[in-house]
């Protein structure tokens, strides 16, 4: 009987881990939505510190745009390699 009922558990648990899985590629949709936002962002924030004069502001701008950029750009190759 306790066979029974752990095999029936663990059908269970395989079903809901599949179901659960093919969430993944909305949450990427969604992480790359997000980074254009901070990127667009940072871009303004850079065009900003620009136009004022604050070379050292707009130093953190660029590293973070680089970050940014880094990340979609990983985001897009994983999300491709993913359809395959």
């Amino acid at each position: 009987m306790k066979r029974v009922i752990a095999g029936v558990l663990l059908v269970v648990a395989m079903g809901a881990g599949t179901m659960f899985a093919e969430d993944g590629y909305w949450r990427d949709r969604r992480d790359m939505r997000r980074d254009e936002a901070r990127i667009a962002q940072d871009r303004r924030e850079l065009r900003r510190d620009l136009y004022y004069g604050n070379y050292g502001a707009a130093r953190h701008e660029r590293r973070e745009l680089r970050r940014e950029y880094r990340d979609l750009n990983r985001d897009r190759r994983e999300s491709y390699w993913d359809r395959r």
